[in-house]
């Protein structure tokens, strides 16, 4: 791969140059695609011709300024799919965009890398905006000293082994009401609540790679019920395996007595609340003023 070729191909005035898109998704996939008419190939990807994707001008500038771009084409199952689009396949996943003389591919520039921003579709169509890596820079950054944990259960601030026995377990999915009501078996061996808070995680199935945080985690006679914030976006059928991890409130409480992690708690249970801001003078007991 060398910029130096493709320059001295752009200085010839007679150029047969064309753009390439990688898309890796979060979840493994990689996709190629191009505006040429014919197919390409390198890296040990297949960049697809039939795809109908292409792009808008690229934006760049000096200094810490984001890179941007959009991406927009037809949905086809084959390409991009709007069931993919739908389960959150392609969210934040990594972009890469070449110039690239068709004719001798091993010319080629890369002119973007970042990731895909805001997805919509409509009419069979759809439109990505991409951000480029200086994007990151644009959120908030430093510790905030809050009196809960501001690790995530599992990280590496944490350092919690979620792999131990008791924190986690794999089963079939059974019936379900609606998109975020579960019914599982018991499972007896975790207390009640055990996995709220907690994440759902589907590993077989249509929906495989999707997860949802728990809500409610109930355990009656009749077996047990996980509840989800939101739904996954695709259908879990009954036989799909699932994994359940158990979930944290954040409190020193929680992570000394659950998880016995109180080490490495990341939160600041004594730091004064907003209150004492308008606490006023009080008179010791037993005393009076002069």
């Amino acid at each position: 791969m060398t910029a130096a070729a493709l320059l001295a191909h752009l200085g010839t005035g007679t150029t047969t140059v064309c753009r390439a898109w990688a898309v890796t998704r979060t979840d493994g996939v990689v996709l190629g695609f191009t505006d040429h008419d014919r197919e390409l190939s390198f890296e040990g990807i297949v960049f697809r011709a039939d795809s109908g994707i292409t792009a808008r001008a690229l934006a760049q500038a000096t200094g810490l300024a984001v890179d941007n771009s959009e991406a927009y084409g037809a949905l086809r199952s084959d390409a991009i799919a709007e069931a993919d689009i739908v389960a959150g396949r392609y969210d934040g996943a990594d972009v890469r965009a070449w110039l690239v003389n068709w004719a001798d591919p091993e010319a080629r520039l890369l002119q973007f890398r970042g990731t895909l921003g805001e997805l919509a579709r409509t009419g069979g169509a759809f439109t990505a905006e991409l951000r480029g890596l200086s994007e990151p820079l644009n959120q908030a950054q430093g510790h905030v000293y809050l009196a809960h944990c501001t690790a995530v259960l599992g990280d590496a601030r944490c350092r919690f082994d979620m792999a131990q026995s008791g924190y986690r377990v794999e089963v079939a999915a059974g019936e379900s009401a609606g998109d975020t009501l579960f019914r599982l078996p018991a499972l007896a061996e975790f207390d009640d609540r055990w996995f709220e808070k907690g994440r759902l995680s589907v590993l077989t199935g249509a929906a495989a790679g999707l997860w949802g945080s728990i809500k409610n985690d109930r355990l009656d006679t009749a077996g047990r019920s996980v509840e989800l914030w939101q739904g996954l976006r695709v259908p879990v059928a009954p036989g799909d395996l699932l994994r359940l991890e158990a979930g944290c409130d954040r409190r020193a409480e929680t992570c000394r007595l659950k998880f016995q992690n109180f080490a490495n708690f990341r939160g600041f249970p004594h730091v004064p609340g907003e209150d004492w801001l308008t606490i006023s003078p009080m008179k010791a007991a037993g005393r009076t003023s002069a």
